[in-house]
């Protein structure tokens, strides 16, 4: 059976959660007056945000659906959105082994950036327009090089004409533009994307674009005060976590045998992977500063935690720095040079699963701050006892080693700085090992030294050439202090901090020849 609107009413016997309101009215009600805007359709907006919005409708707490904008992949709109009539189906992967499934039918069209431009600003232009939200992972705000210079996308968008723009954040910028000539129309922007302060990465970032049509007499100094002043336009700050990975063969064999057909995945030209369903972990959490300029539904009957901005930047510190985020990267980069591909699979290795806790509990967990709404040490025993170990979630350690060098610094780096500033860095010891193991990591060679793919990086180059001359049982110590100096990368210069000796030491231990890096595991770690 094809998912689409023509079968609708019959797919209720293949579902476990199937929409309790009129999806005609809906739609219709939705496309004449729009509340809500997303920018980015891909996995975690259908699978989670999505869903959040469709929860309220079915309880009557809401009564319009969502407009969807895909600015970077066309593809995902033409083989996932039209062809099923903008239905989805999530599928949520418990722990215990049964799937459930949620058909999602409250996106009511799917736009490109590039070629619906018309119909975006019909929607932006709406006085009883909400919520303009970003699902666009960290890099869609990016107005910067690795170097820090502003890119040439940006400067260019920054000397021409708003309505001319073309990088997202100008867009959106030139958005709330329309929203001021409009009459000084209030709007939330809000961030849903998983990084450190991501409301005022969104604000930066449309702001450059503001204030550089403002330098060069494109817009007016009240559309400054506008953007700016927080009177009008709002960018609450936010903490999201689930996970959604890759399309999953046994979830789309699963649905094949519920009676769905045309649930095989695609990969687009841009390297998208994704499939009319979206598979999950059952946890999740969303966490946003309950700041709306122009009203809002009852996010909080759905689950989300609406709360102030200090609260906010509590729980995401609490996830990046100590329960989450920074196991999952000790188990990417120890995960790649093992020889595993499956996250679940590394849960079963002993000496990395007690790597993982001396780094979470021993290490982090004493100097993160409460954020009283969520307790840390609840919400990583969740991580160990229960997320990571989840063989439903097929997520690879090759996936999460990308981009390693961005994510150090806050992964690792705000732990080290309270150490330091303590006066106890020489308390460290299991940190600096997963540091020395992503140094390990880039010689690209495995505990067998045979080679494998070093997962994407913007750094990548630049640290291949620092490797180039270097070999396993051989490494240049001088280089090696030099990079760990680098406070772009780990947040501090770890030389000035007093690890840099003990992670050229593990660095060592560890590159010393085939097997060192179990070896050196087990010395430390048994």
């Amino acid at each position: 059976m094809k998912l689409s609107l023509d079968n609708f009413n019959k797919l209720k016997d293949c579902v476990d959660q199937f929409p309790s309101y009129d999806v005609g009215k809906l739609r219709e009600d939705s496309l004449r007056d729009p509340h809500w805007l997303a920018f980015g359709a891909g996995n975690i907006f259908r699978g989670y945000i999505a869903r959040v919005n469709q929860d309220l409708i079915n309880k009557g707490l809401s009564n319009r659906g969502i407009s969807v904008v895909e600015s970077f992949d066309s593809e995902i709109i033409d083989h996932i959105y039209k062809p099923f009539d903008n239905l989805t189906l999530s599928l949520t992967l418990n722990k215990d082994g049964k799937f459930s499934t949620d058909l999602i039918a409250n996106l009511v069209e799917g736009l490109v950036l590039s070629r619906d431009e018309e119909r975006i600003e019909e929607i932006v232009k709406n006085k009883d327009l909400q919520i303009m939200s970003f699902t666009i992972t960290e890099k869609g705000y990016n107005i910067h090089t690795p170097q820090g210079l502003v890119t040439d996308l940006a400067r260019e968008d920054g000397l021409g004409n708003p309505e001319d723009s073309k990088h997202l954040m100008a867009r959106a910028a030139y958005y709330l533009y329309l929203r001021f000539k409009a009459g000084k129309l209030p709007i939330t922007m809000l961030s849903l994307d998983n990084c450190s302060h991501n409301g005022q990465k969104l604000k930066d970032s449309i702001m450059y674009f503001v204030r550089a049509w403002n330098e060069n007499n494109k817009v007016e100094d009240d559309f400054v005060d506008f953007v700016d002043s927080d009177e009008f336009v709002s960018f609450p700050w936010t903490m999201i976590d689930k996970i959604t990975p890759r399309p999953a063969d046994e979830i789309r064999d699963y649905l094949i045998g519920k009676g769905f057909e045309n649930m095989d995945a695609i990969v687009t030209d841009k390297k998208t992977y994704i499939a009319p369903f979206v598979n999950s972990e059952e946890a999740e959490y969303l966490v946003i500063e309950d700041d709306f300029k122009n009203g809002r539904d009852h996010l909080d009957k759905a689950g989300v935690y609406l709360t102030n901005r200090d609260t906010v930047n509590k729980v995401e510190t609490m996830k990046v720095t100590t329960c989450l985020n920074p196991l999952h990267t000790c188990l990417a980069v120890y995960g790649c040079i093992l020889g595993y591909d499956s996250i679940a699979a590394e849960m079963k290795d002993q000496d990395l699963v007690s790597l993982i806790k001396k780094i979470g509990y021993d290490e982090a967990l004493p100097v993160v701050v409460d954020p009283k709404i969520l307790s840390p040490k609840a919400f990583i025993d969740e991580v160990i006892d229960v997320r990571l170990p989840n063989r439903f979630i097929p997520d690879t350690p090759q996936r999460i080693a990308t981009d390693t060098s961005q994510k150090i610094p806050i992964r690792f780096g705000q732990t080290i700085k309270k150490y330091v500033e303590a006066g106890k860095v020489n308390e460290l010891k299991f940190i600096p090992l997963a540091i020395a193991g992503w140094l390990r990591y880039l010689f690209g060679l495995d505990d067998n030294l045979q080679k494998f793919d070093l997962s994407a990086d913007p750094l990548l180059s630049d640290l291949k050439k620092i490797y180039e001359n270097m070999e396993i049982g051989n490494i240049d110590e001088a280089a090696i202090r030099k990079l760990l100096k680098n406070e772009t990368i780990f947040g501090l210069d770890l030389e000035k901090a007093g690890l840099a000796d003990l992670i050229v030491e593990y660095l060592k231990e560890l590159s010393m020849g085939k097997g060192a890096v179990r070896s050196t595991l087990k010395k430390y770690l048994r």
